[in-house]
């Protein structure tokens, strides 16, 4: 299971005090930025569009006016602070915002020179080529991508231990950079803590998040681009989170307010009180401090307050999938400064999709449980069991609690400030308890509920549900154990668990006169107990703090590299921290290759382009025709969601046969069939469906050629049976 955050606290009810911070909509992107050429714009529409394109950056985590420390080190402009530095800073706003616009199609580099003068060549070179290798363009899954991967694997080999999100990332990533690899993952599944389950049979399912859930702000997210390049709906989590007390009954809102109230100003109080204690703050626990200030100032005094109060603490223990006692008063909300804006939200039919295209195509062994891990000056080694795999480096993504637990002997021994700062870093718990029902008993306008507890000790015990049934395909709810709960639940019988979660829900809905039906299925977690993760996800325990976040990404000898959320000192204990850090490390990995050639990195040979002779070969041999509509697809593979292309013949017009119009259009396989279904139904309608109902979009002749290049390529080569997939060596 990935991250806390991953989950995202319910909605209605801010966790932390969060840096006032400028975003973009994310899901405005879809609609095109203007690229038309920057020297036919007046000064007002230029002013306007660099501030646009700033703010892009911003969310995305670049500064306003400055450069990143690795821009810095990359040397992208050859005097810091002067008129170069902030041409460059416009140009590199410019191609992210320019990528973000359509992260479906691969940015080249001719369409930069488009929009931005001549003069500028360099900054545009320097630019791109950071933005590129470093992730912050042309990265994810869009089936678009396949022709832009070269073939030869010249960079080196690479070894990746873990198939999460950011063992995956680094995979794809590394291999768009020219390097063999492979990965080796202990399960039998993809995902690692981000695991979804599918509950039920045929006539009743759903799929639930087992581990990480939900996506915690979209904006400038990296989910929320892979999600766009699938096409995959997002459900925004709603605010309403409605509490019951043990007698099934809504909390007061004037007392739920209040409490609430006292609860934030209490955390306030804490950042007072450690500025106060300098260092000797991360002496002390954040739950040690919360009960000083709330007895000090009177918050939450009755039982009833007092019930209320610990839910907010639980509600925290889940953010940190910690125990407050375990958190640093000093440091538990270091990372709130880089928290993403805009929505929390659910994928439409479960994270496992985000998870089955990143692993499709990459060359990973399961089952492949690492024993042993041997670096030095002539390469690197892996053992698992009785197989040896060798290499030129190794990515370790394995979660914090396996490097906790030294489930994996290194060769030689880590150095000794990386060790202790894994042993600093807390890894903590968040259990679930999943239930697929007849029917939705809870109505359907709820994502989230909560349910306070009687007793302080079981505060995080089934505190906080969520609601699946408006994206699981069934109506399924999960029900959240955090803190010392999660603890205990994992020495606990199943069937007393679930005595106890259905007495709660029939205890809210019951005097509603509500019958709870009994469930269909369900499944508890027992994430502590699972030997390829011994845990949740990350904090920033007592005696710890930030910095160890950056010392545990830290490489060892230009051989070892290490990747996951517990290597973000941004992002810790996120879905997308795990994902970011993979790109980090391929970037840092190609890095480290380009020093020891001593000279810059050659170009990856990357799709130049295609013709129009081509474009125009391929349909005079469509797959399907049917009156104005032509259809071609890759040979080679016969899976219904592969994509293709359509071309519409419109009539010719003023009698003359050469003069006509033809539009084109991305499609896959499975929409083709759709079309096919209308059979002899006019044109009209079927171009009317395919933009209407099918959400194609039609484009000219250079536009699909620009835009679907690769694709034509790889449908052109393998009609000539010379498929582009890409073949990797396996160790």
């Amino acid at each position: 299971m990935d991250n806390p955050s991953s989950e995202g606290s319910a909605p209605r009810r801010t966790l932390r005090r969060k840096a006032v911070r400028k975003n973009y909509d994310e899901n405005a992107m879809d609609e095109p930025i203007e690229t038309s050429k920057k020297k036919f714009k007046t000064k007002q529409q230029l002013e306007k569009e660099t501030e646009t394109e700033a703010l892009i950056a911003l969310s995305v985590g670049f500064p306003i006016d400055e450069l990143l420390e690795d821009e810095i080190r990359a040397g992208v402009v050859r005097e810091l602070g002067g008129k170069e530095q902030n041409d460059y800073i416009v140009v590199r706003n410019h191609i992210v915002a320019r990528w973000r616009s359509n992260v479906r199609v691969w940015l080249l580099k001719d369409r930069i020179r488009e929009s931005v003068s001549s003069e500028c060549e360099h900054l545009i070179s320097a630019a791109y080529e950071f933005l590129l290798y470093n992730g912050f363009i042309n990265f994810g899954v869009s089936p678009l991508f396949n022709g832009y991967v070269p073939e030869d694997g010249s960079e080196g080999s690479v070894i990746v231990v873990g198939a999460g999100l950011a063992g995956l990332a680094a995979a794809r990533q590394l291999l768009s950079f020219g390097f063999k690899v492979v990965v080796l993952e202990g399960r039998s599944r993809p995902g690692g803590r981000v695991y979804t389950q599918r509950m039920g049979g045929k006539e009743r399912f759903a799929a639930v998040e087992l581990g990480g859930s939900v996506i915690t702000g979209l904006h400038a997210n990296p989910l929320g681009v892979l999600a766009r390049q699938l096409a995959i709906p997002l459900h925004k989590v709603r605010d309403h989170c409605p509490l019951y007390n043990s007698e099934g009954e809504v909390v007061d809102k004037a007392v739920d307010s209040n409490v609430e109230f006292g609860f934030n100003k209490l955390l306030d109080k804490v950042a007072e009180v450690r500025e106060m204690m300098g260092g000797d703050a991360n002496k002390v626990s954040l739950g040690e401090v919360l009960e000083t200030l709330r007895v000090l100032y009177g918050v939450a005094k009755d039982s009833e307050e007092r019930k209320l109060f610990d839910w907010h603490l639980a509600n925290l223990e889940y953010a940190n999938a910690g125990c407050l006692s375990n958190l640093s008063a000093a440091y538990w909300d270091q990372d709130d400064p880089y928290e993403m804006g805009g929505d929390h939200c659910f994928l439409a039919g479960g994270n496992w999709r985000l998870i089955n295209a990143l692993a499709e195509g990459l060359p990973i062994l399961y089952g492949k449980r690492v024993d042993a891990i041997r670096y030095g000056d002539r390469g690197v080694e892996v053992v698992s069991g009785s197989q040896r795999f060798q290499g030129d480096m190794i990515l370790c993504t394995v979660p914090l609690g396996v490097l906790k637990k030294r489930c994996i002997k290194f060769e030689p021994e880590l150095p000794r400030k990386k060790q202790a700062a894994i042993d600093r870093l807390g890894f903590g718990l968040l259990n679930k308890v999943a239930m697929l029902f007849p029917s939705v008993f809870w109505g359907d306008d709820l994502d989230t509920f909560g349910c306070l507890n009687d007793s302080s000790i079981d505060r995080g015990e089934f505190f906080l549900f969520y609601a699946y049934h408006t994206v699981s395909g069934g109506p399924a709810l999960v029900a959240l154990v955090a803190g010392e709960a999660a603890q205990r639940f994992e020495s606990t019988e199943p069937s007393t668990l679930l005595h106890r979660v259905m007495k709660k829900l029939r205890g809210i809905y019951g005097p509603k006169g509500v019958v709870v039906p009994d469930p269909i299925q369900t499944i508890c977690t027992k994430w502590g107990s699972d030997p390829f993760s011994y845990g949740s996800y990350s904090h920033v325990r007592v005696g710890s703090s930030g910095v160890d976040y950056d010392i545990l990404a830290e490489s060892v000898n230009n051989r070892l590299f290490f990747a996951g959320e517990a290597t973000t000192r941004q992002h810790p204990a996120t879905m997308h921290g795990a994902y970011l850090s993979g790109l980090r490390e391929a970037s840092r990995i190609q890095r480290v290759v380009n020093v020891s050639r001593g000279y810059p990195r050659k170009p990856v040979q990357r799709y130049s382009g295609v013709s129009n002779d081509v474009l125009e070969d391929l349909f005079k041999r469509p797959d399907i025709a049917s009156g104005q509509l032509s259809f071609v697809f890759n040979p080679s593979t016969d899976d219904p969601k592969s994509l293709g292309l359509v071309r519409v013949c419109f009539d010719s017009f003023e009698d003359d046969p050469t003069n006509h119009l033809q539009l084109y259009a991305i499609l896959s396989w499975e929409q083709a069939q759709k079309l096919q279904e209308l059979g002899e139904s006019s044109n009209e309608s079927k171009l009317t469906y395919m933009v209407n109902t099918l959400g194609l979009k039609l484009m000219g002749g250079n536009a699909v050629l620009d835009t679907c290049g690769a694709l034509i390529s790889v449908i052109a080569n393998a009609r000539k049976g010379r498929s582009r997939t890409r073949v990797v060596a396996r160790h």
